[in-house]
């Protein structure tokens, strides 16, 4: 009975906890998107204020010009038009002179002279519209009336500046004033969350020391460690995928596992992210609240909320939406709107929705994808879609992200990519990465520590080098003597 009463209190300070750190995460991420807004709002009126202006210069800018060049500004456009107009009649003409010709080649002399008059035709009614047209707009003012109209011209000009850059430093103070005010009361609202949140921790920290089985686990796991592999089994049938499997990964580093098509690579990702349940030995894991826990006891749905993501061998967008909207599905564990809010489409859920909006606008623009945001994945190269699929990962705020053979099919550009794409993301998002891969030159290029598997069973585990010259490794991949 006490044991399940610890467990409740956990269990329900673990999901307190979760909340506060939401609330604390939303009031820092909104504050840019006000700024963002503020800035836009400025930014419309301005524009709307240059329109008017320059519709207010236009007239008097018109009568700065000698005659030449202001007839030549006011028909260059009609003209442009009249000549795509009559270039196309003259082509119907060319055409209808082939397909005559064609018809009777004995006639083809007649046919010409026909063409010519025609064309001869078309071109004299060119040139008389063009005339038209430069007679409508021809004008004959003296150079003095020029001068005085220029010297109209930039007082005015002079007036409508200064009253823009009157308008933009009124509105560049306004919106300063009022995100100030946003920031001072927001923050208000953090501190005491942040203080309720150490409180939260402290107690949780408290309930674990009481919990038997907590000491248990934390043996399991080094201070620096983020996965432990114990004795992990897993039969199919008479087979057995993995077997008796032992290794552990650090906190911040890439780790990789390799072996020969069939060892067991990704049966060992199916065990730890709950797709399959293994047969024997436990899986433990720091989650985001320094918790460590056996991924034995959780539901495949409920290993996301630890920290976890994975990517898959094939790639596994979603076709029918840009990639903006695929970034987005991947955020929908982060949604905290409850089901009236977005029945509603509250204000809250807007909010919400701008947050996340903003994030994977940010993710894109790290890693060098924002110029596919508006793209379909449908005929984007695949090295495209794979980081595309390596950034949505990044939507869960992830603190251990597994990769499934992230550079199968990839060129050698893409793969170099992939790599950098790789090393940015542990160094700038603070994730630990665990990937299984064929391509050794990847593996060994980006890997801190390689674990080499065959038939399940473990073969070797240490650095690139170590891994290189391992006689059982080479045995593996190249055979015996």
């Amino acid at each position: 009975m006490a044991k399940m009463w610890i467990r409740l209190k956990k269990t329900l300070l673990v999901r307190h906890i979760n909340r506060l750190e939401y609330r604390v995460q939303f009031n820092e991420s909104y504050l840019p998107i006000i700024k963002e807004r503020l800035d836009q709002r400025t930014e419309k009126k301005l524009k709307r204020l240059k329109q008017k202006h320059q519709r207010l210069l236009l007239p008097l800018e018109l009568a700065t010009l000698d005659d030449d060049a202001y007839q030549e500004v006011m028909t260059a456009d009609q003209i442009k038009r009249l000549e795509d107009a009559y270039a196309w009649k003259k082509r119907a003409v060319r055409q209808s002179h082939a397909r005559a010709v064609k018809r009777n080649p004995d006639d083809e002399k007649k046919a010409d002279v026909k063409r010519d008059a025609r064309l001869k035709q078309l071109e004299e009614a060119l040139d008389n519209k063009k005339q038209t047209l430069l007679d409508k707009h021809q004008r004959h003012l003296e150079q003095a009336v020029i001068e005085a109209n220029r010297a109209a011209y930039e007082a005015k000009k002079a007036e409508l500046t200064a009253q823009y850059q009157q308008l933009q430093t009124r509105l560049e103070t306004q919106d300063e004033d009022r995100f100030k005010r946003i920031s001072e009361k927001r923050l208000k609202k953090i501190e005491p969350l942040n203080e309720l949140l150490e409180t939260k921790r402290a107690q949780l920290l408290k309930v674990l020391a009481e919990d038997p089985d907590t000491e248990q686990r934390l043996d399991k796991l080094d201070e620096k460690d983020v996965l432990g592999i114990e004795n992990l089994t897993m039969k199919f049938g008479g087979l057995k995928a993995v077997d008796d499997l032992t290794f552990n990964v650090r906190e911040g580093e890439i780790f990789g596992l390799i072996g020969p098509n069939g060892a067991g690579k990704t049966t060992v990702f199916n065990c730890i992210t709950q797709f399959h349940r293994p047969n024997a030995g436990n899986m433990y894991y720091r989650n985001v609240n320094r918790e460590v826990v056996s991924l034995n006891a959780f539901k495949v749905h409920d290993v996301i909320k630890q920290g976890i993501v994975r990517t898959f061998q094939n790639v596994e967008l979603i076709w029918e939406l840009s990639i903006l909207d695929n970034m987005l599905v991947g955020a929908h564990s982060l949604y905290n709107a409850g089901f009236f809010t977005q029945l509603l489409h509250l204000n809250k859920l807007k909010r919400e929705e701008a947050v996340i909006h903003a994030k994977a606008i940010k993710i894109l623009t790290d890693l060098d994808l924002i110029m596919y945001k508006d793209h379909h994945p449908i005929g984007l190269p695949y090295g495209v879609l794979k980081r595309i699929e390596l950034a949505r990962t990044l939507m869960t705020q992830p603190n251990l992200i597994i990769l499934d053979e992230p550079a199968a099919g990839l060129n050698d550009l893409e793969t170099r990519a992939l790599a950098e794409t790789l090393r940015k993301i542990r160094e700038e998002y603070a994730c630990t990465i665990f990937l299984v891969e064929h391509d050794m030159q990847l593996v060994m290029e980006v890997c801190d520590t390689i674990c080499a598997i065959n038939f399940g069973k473990k073969l070797a585990i240490g650095t690139p080098r170590q891994i290189k010259s391992n006689k059982l490794v080479q045995e593996a991949y190249l055979g015996g003597e």
